[in-house]
């Protein structure tokens, strides 16, 4: 069997945490209704000199259950915290995507990232303007969408159409994209509860403050083909607030999580970073 084909797979199972390697203590954060799979390929290729650990988030397949209906960046950074506790880890090297980006710039501004790392970040916007109100907007008008495919079950997360839908999302090359990831992120979505507490508590969040005094080193990679938050309107707050010391680089060819279909490329890069700030020699 080909990793091209779905229909004949076991169907994927929740993952509250991949937590794999011995070495530098690595923290991985997926985006807004994803999991912890699409961190799978980066974390094994890191975990020779890394200890990886990707949780869930509350409110995500396999995460933690949420209580209410809000939710926000500060209270997820709060369960990540705790979990840092649990694991001994005063301080860790961060990579985050999307809404992980934005959780882990939250956990650098508590003193908890040794380096940050983020993958086209969510929450590059200021509070209250016209791009939070657009971008809650676009994942809201997702919602009709999810509740018919939450009925379909197996057949929308296994629908060849469905996949490539979800591939021209989330990226470039929609080819590189094995089916078994696409019939993963497909059963996160169906099963986030978070959607819309996440949403609601977006918009009524306060922006993050004192990006510019962040001390960190921070690296931030922009996706060339971002279809979820194009890079010309919803990282233009983080290019021009973070210290000029930051890294700013934009990843030729990629959508918006380019794990799936650049787990190589993702890994050196966070890679690079992690021994830069060590005074290593780069990866390459």
């Amino acid at each position: 069997m080909t990793s091209r084909t779905a229909k004949s797979a076991a169907p994927p199972a929740p993952v509250a945490a991949l937590h794999i390697g011995s070495g530098d203590p690595v923290l991985l954060l997926h985006g807004f209704m994803l999991s912890p799979h699409c961190w799978e390929q980066v974390a094994h290729r890191m975990a020779a000199h890394c200890e990886v650990y990707a949780p869930a988030f509350a409110g995500h397949w396999g995460g933690p259950k949420i209580e209410g209906w809000s939710l926000d960046v500060y209270a997820l950074a709060d369960q990540i915290e705790d979990q840092l506790d649990e694991l001994g880890w005063r301080t860790c090297h961060i990579a985050g995507n999307s809404l992980g980006g934005w959780v882990g710039l939250e956990l650098a501004r508590r003193g908890r990232a040794r380096t940050l790392t983020t993958v086209a970040a969510a929450g590059g916007w200021a509070s209250p303007s016209l791009s939070q109100v657009r971008i809650g907007a676009k994942f809201a008008s997702m919602i009709p969408f999810v509740e018919v495919g939450k009925r379909l079950g197996g057949f929308a997360i296994n629908n060849l159409l469905v996949q490539q839908v979800a591939a021209f999302l989330l990226a470039k090359n929609t080819g590189a994209v094995a089916r078994r990831d696409l019939a993963t992120i497909i059963t996160a979505v169906l099963h986030c509860e978070a959607m819309l507490p996440l949403i609601l508590g977006s918009l009524r969040a306060p922006g993050m403050d004192d990006l510019g005094e962040l001390t960190t080193p921070v690296r931030m990679l922009l996706a060339e083909y971002d279809r979820i938050i194009p890079n010309r309107v919803y990282a233009t707050r983080y290019l021009r607030e973070l210290p000029e010391s930051a890294d700013r680089i934009l990843i030729h060819g990629v959508g918006h999580v380019p794990m799936l279909e650049a787990p190589d490329r993702i890994a050196t890069l966070i890679a690079e970073h992690i021994y830069a700030s060590r005074g290593h020699l780069r990866a390459v």
